[in-house]
C-alpha cells in the first residue's frame, strides 16, 4: 500500500490525468470524484487514527514455561507472578502451547464449569471427578495455541478473547517466537490511557 504524503492535495489536473489514465468512461465529473477521494480520505484517517495495534498495549516480559516441566513448577509460576496463564515455548521460544490455572485445576479433577466453592471442597480432600492424566505441563497445555501478531488490532484480539473465553494471548512474530503477551488488563490499561 502506498503512503500518502500528509500534505499532498489532489488538484483537477490530478483527476483529469487519472481519468485519462483509466482510459474507459466514468460517469461522474471531476468534482463528484474530488468530493468522494476526500470523503474516503476522512474515513480512512478516522479509521486509522481509531486503531490500536498490539504492540503499543502488549506485556514484552513474559513469564514461559516449557513442555517438559512439573506441573507444580508451572502452579508455582502462576502464583509467583500472580498471573492466571502463561505460554509454553520451545528450545527456541516458539511458543507451542499455553497453560492456565484452570487446566492445573483440570488436573486436580476439577470440571471447567466448577464454581469456586467446589474447588475450595477438592482442596479439603472430598472427591472429585475423574483426573486428566499426567504431571507435565506438555500433559495438559492447551494446544494448539491461539497467538496474536504485533500489527493486529487490540478491537480484534479484544473480540477472539472473548468469543473464545481466554484471557491472554502470545504475541508471536512471522516465524512463531514469543515477542510479547496481550491480556484482558493490557486492554482494558490501553481504554483507560484513550481521551
Amino acid at each position: 500500500m502506498n503512503k500518502r504524503p500528509e500534505n499532498c492535495m489532489i488538484s483537477e489536473e490530478d483527476l483529469r490525468a487519472a481519468l485519462l489514465e483509466i482510459k474507459t468512461y466514468v460517469d461522474v465529473t471531476e468534482e463528484d470524484l474530488k468530493k468522494i477521494y476526500e470523503i474516503a480520505l476522512r474515513h480512512a484517517q478516522e479509521r486509522i487514527a481509531t486503531r490500536v495495534p498490539v504492540r503499543n498495549v502488549m506485556t514484552t516480559t513474559v513469564v514461559t514455561i516449557k513442555r517438559d516441566a512439573d506441573l507444580h513448577e508451572a502452579a508455582r509460576l502462576l502464583s509467583e507472578n500472580r498471573i492466571s496463564g502463561m505460554p509454553v515455548v520451545d528450545d527456541d521460544n516458539r511458543v507451542i502451547g499455553v497453560i492456565s490455572e484452570a487446566d492445573i485445576l483440570i488436573l486436580a479433577g476439577m470440571k471447567k464449569e466448577h464454581t469456586f466453592r467446589d474447588i475450595l471442597r477438592n482442596i479439603l480432600g472430598e472427591p472429585v471427578s475423574s483426573k486428566k492424566g499426567g504431571n507435565k505441563v506438555g500433559d495438559v497445555m492447551g494446544f494448539p495455541p491461539i497467538t496474536s501478531k504485533a500489527d493486529d488490532d487490540v478491537s480484534e484480539v479484544a473480540k477472539i478473547l472473548d468469543d473464545r473465553r481466554i484471557k491472554r494471548l502470545p504475541v508471536v512474530d512471522d516465524e512463531g517466537k514469543l515477542i510479547g503477551i496481550i491480556s484482558r488488563a493490557d486492554i482494558v490499561r490501553a481504554i483507560g490511557k484513550k481521551p
